[in-house]
Formats: structure tokens, sequence, C-alpha cells
């Protein structure tokens, strides 16, 4: 079984009672049973973590990079400005998913931005929590082909 981290940053902890009109009522925990029940049926262990600091996100991906874990990451707010991740998910060294719950194209012109996308494989957004499915759908794909960068 391969392991990919699905990190998630600021705020999602509170899906569920953030804007739900954009965002939907589920919870954090719903969706990291979501994660992990999708990963297993495509032979992935999907280890889902949320954090709302830039550098607990960043050690992460460094974690990432050191051990050649394929990831599935929904930067939130750090999507927009943040250099630093940005750069430290350059240094991957397998599949990387920029994933979106909302649409951020479809949504305020400053979200219409995405500093780390130039360094993901690919991106999903705007599927709501089917989302991550995709991307690990992808994830699983990619590494069935030996994929790895």
């Amino acid at each position: 079984m391969t392991r990919v981290l699905v990190l998630n940053g600021p705020n999602l902890r509170r899906l569920g009672i953030r804007e739900p009109d954009v965002y939907g009522t589920a919870t954090f925990d719903d969706l990291a049973a979501l994660c992990r029940d999708a990963g297993r049926r495509l032979d992935l262990h999907a280890e889902v973590r949320q954090t709302d600091d830039e550098a607990e996100m960043i050690r992460w991906v460094h974690e990432a990079a050191d051990e050649r874990l394929p990831m599935v990451v929904n930067p939130a707010a750090f999507t927009h400005y943040s250099y630093a991740l940005r750069d430290a998910l350059a240094q991957r060294t397998a599949p990387l998913i920029e994933v979106h719950i909302s649409n951020p194209a479809a949504r305020e012109e400053f979200r219409h931005t995405s500093v780390v996308a130039g360094v993901a494989t690919g991106t999903i957004a705007g599927f709501g929590m089917t989302s991550y499915v995709l991307a690990l759908q992808a994830i699983a794909d990619l590494v069935s082909k030996n994929e790895l960068t």
C-alpha cells in the first residue's frame, strides 16, 4: 500500500461550520474518513493532516520529499501568497495534486492566483469533497504507471 500525505492548510479543520454555502456541511472528520476510505479502495494509505501553521505545513512537505511520498495538498489561504510553501513543494520527489473544495477561479479575484499550481502535477478544484477523491484517483494512477514526479 502506497502512503500518501493529504495535507490541509488554514481553517479547514472548521469545515462544517465555516461558510457552509461555499464548503458544505461535512466536517473535517468527514473529509478525513472519506480520504481514508477512498485511499483503501485505491490501495493507498491516506494520512490526513491539517494545520493553521505555515511552518508545520512546510515541515510536512519536506517529510514527503525526503520519503518520496505522493501528496494531495489543499493549501487553503497559503495557495495565494505562500512562496515559502511553493518553494518547499518544488522540492517534491513524487506526484503532487493541488486540491480545492470550491473553485477559486469562480470566487473573489484574490483567489484566482495559485502560487503553488506551477509546481504541482495537477490541480483539481470545485467538486466539493469529491475533489479529494479525484486527486487520490490521480495519485493512484500515477503511482501505478510509476510516474513518480
